[in-house]
């Protein structure tokens, strides 16, 4: 699905990657874990081919999200930590514009996509008018559309109170069993609850790539001895 050989990423004099790789699977969800400024957010860029690798090779179903950009994302569902809405939109034309982006048109499945991500009281709402809470659902709701076979989540439930939080996990994990989700979070329990493998990033190399602790509370115990 996705594979990432020896990736570097440099930005001026600062080494924001150095030998990343990695490959994902099929099905899987991957909990993507590291303390602030760690590479994790860089790292999710290049796979979707916003930016490019100062060396090493990323690919996507064997494309480059680059060169062959507009083989890649289609298939691509992306989440970025700041969630660039457009905030002047009501929540239902900003959904059908992003579904006209993806040549996604069918009207029966975008009110199927607003009920299971319980939007359907806010359709006709300006985004800048709605919750944090459910800013957040109506970005998920648009990385959902078009049915991607990969979901790139970069901290899809930060500033969320544990309500909202919980039903974010829900919808993540409702999409865990038909596609690859890469989910970058700071809530080490939530990536208990949600992933099945953990990739752990310190200082832009990769620290731990492996299944997650059997135990309850263990996640933590790992993540502080491997980037303290």
């Amino acid at each position: 699905m996705i594979v990432l050989r020896n990736v570097t990423k440099v930005f001026g004099r600062k080494k924001a990657l150095h030998s990343v790789s990695f490959a994902t699977r099929e099905g899987e969800v991957i909990g993507f874990l590291g303390p602030n400024g760690a590479g994790k957010t860089t790292t999710m860029r290049m796979i979707i081919g916003y930016l490019k690798p100062t060396s090493g090779k990323v690919t996507v179903f064997g494309k480059d999200p680059i060169s062959e950009r507009l083989q890649v994302l289609p298939h691509i569902g992306y989440l970025p930590e700041n969630n660039p809405l457009y905030t002047e939109m009501k929540a239902r034309e900003y959904l059908q514009f992003i579904a006209g982006v993806k040549n996604h048109h069918d009207e029966e499945y975008l009110h199927e996509m607003y009920r299971k991500t319980g939007i359907d009281d806010v359709l006709e709402t300006k985004i800048e008018e709605l919750s944090r809470g459910y800013k957040q659902r109506v970005g998920l709701a648009a990385s959902f559309i078009g049915d991607p076979r990969v979901l790139i989540l970069d901290e899809p439930t930060s500033g969320l109170d544990p309500i909202e939080q919980e039903k974010i996990r829900n919808l993540i994990t409702s999409q865990k069993t038909k596609k690859t989700i890469i989910l970058s979070t700071h809530i080490l329990s939530e990536v208990e609850e949600v992933a099945d493998r953990l990739i752990i990033i310190h200082k832009g190399s990769i620290v731990y790539d492996g299944a997650k602790p059997a135990q309850k509370g263990e996640t933590e115990v790992l993540f502080r001895k491997l980037v303290s």
